[in-house]
């Protein structure tokens, strides 16, 4: 039996590789290693390892890793602490793959002790582009990478022209599709929601969730730090002006989060009435849910370039951070300008929602990607194919 050894470091990390974890869980031939690290075992950010508990997953080791701040220098210190600590658990659970996901920071210290203790690594989601620091991590990730599960055609090709081996590339989709399609196959309205026992947690007024209502998801632009209160300040500046519920998902961790939360707890204390109900997490579920039932999501989370086009949820996604990814036509993109925000938000809910689009896969990556994890033996010692 293989060790599959999965690393979750945020709530982002813990969407993305959701069902995979529960097929692996389910395989006779596979034996699921789990670590949280970083803002997934704080309870500012909603301590995520207490969902991933309450969802029947088994933590075998928690890491405290995260270096506070949310300045850069700490993002660098977080990397660094999370190589000594992870190599450490590395060595006393042996695992025979790492599964890394994505392109944090907590996914740079998780790849660096893989590879340095010759350890096969697969990476979800690679080759994509967007424009933030993320990037050059993601890239740099793929070039550590064993074995390869982009979540679209573009991907897919963009990691063999990096010189990756076209046998260990399998486009597989996004797992965060997954979640989404078996929701959507339930058809079932969660009860927190459909009786507003939503509202008993976070801070903020409740309202009626079947009318309409705004998702407010904007991060730090780790590229753009300095900047993040004046941006996120313009986005709430559009949705008091439009008066429409919102309900806002405090930012993660990145360099620049405290900026963000700060603009938030302004507008809070000043403005005693204004109609936002604040979270600092939200079950993964919860969130598909609101965003099959909102009428925009809006900031510049990538949930609105991923699931947002299968599920057909209208999107504003305002500034850079996921700049040249591949989108669908439910996405409409503003600079940090509260005019274009507001207008776009008006457009948004004018057209309502949209047809669903396939292009992060149709909802069975977790499968496939379970299946090649049983049987692939990629060479340790890399070499480039170009």
């Amino acid at each position: 039996m293989r060790n599959i050894c999965i690393v979750i470091g945020s709530r982002a990390h813990y969407s993305s590789i959701k069902s995979v974890l529960s097929e692996v869980k389910k395989s006779a031939n596979l034996n699921l290693q789990l670590i949280t690290t970083g803002s997934a075992v704080l309870d500012r950010y909603g301590n995520v390892a207490n969902l991933i508990q309450s969802d029947g997953f088994k933590i075998q080791a928690s890491v405290n890793a995260l270096v506070e701040g949310e300045t850069l220098t700490t993002m660098a210190k977080s990397a660094g602490l999370g190589v000594i600590e992870l190599s450490s658990i590395f060595e006393n659970i042996k695992p025979d793959i790492v599964l890394t996901v994505g392109d944090r920071y907590e996914t740079m210290a998780t790849v660096i002790s893989a590879a340095y203790m010759n350890i096969v690594l697969a990476h979800t989601m690679g080759g994509e582009v967007t424009g933030t620091i993320d990037e050059s991590i993601r890239h740099a990730i793929t070039k550590f990478a064993h074995i390869h599960f982009p979540a679209s055609k573009e991907a897919a090709t963009r990691i063999e022209r990096l010189g990756e081996d076209p046998s260990n590339i399998h486009l597989v989709g996004c797992p965060r599709i997954d979640l989404v399609k078996q929701i959507i196959i339930n058809n079932q309205e969660e009860a927190r929601i459909r009786d507003n026992e939503i509202f008993s947690e976070g801070v903020g007024p409740s309202f009626d969730l079947t009318k309409p209502f705004l998702l407010l998801s904007q991060h730090p632009v780790t590229t753009e730090y300095g900047h993040a209160e004046e941006q996120i300040n313009q986005t709430l500046a559009a949705i008091e002006e439009l008066e429409i519920p919102t309900i806002a998902l405090w930012p993660n961790s990145d360099a620049g989060s405290e900026d963000i939360s700060r603009g938030m707890r302004k507008l809070r204390e000043k403005k005693k009435d204004i109609n936002i109900h604040f979270y600092k997490n939200l079950p993964v579920n919860t969130y598909i849910r609101l965003m099959m039932k909102t009428a925009c999501l809006v900031g510049n989370s990538s949930s609105a370039i991923r699931e947002g086009p299968f599920i057909g949820t209208p999107a504003v996604n305002i500034g850079t951070r996921q700049n040249k990814r591949e989108r669908g036509m439910n996405v409409l993109d503003v600079s940090y300008s509260k005019d274009e925000i507001k207008e776009a938000i008006i457009k948004q809910i004018n057209h309502g929602s949209y047809e669903s689009d396939h292009t992060y896969g149709d909802g069975t990556a977790a499968e496939k990607i379970v299946k090649i994890l049983e049987s692939s033996n990629p060479n340790i010692q890399k070499t480039i194919t170009y």
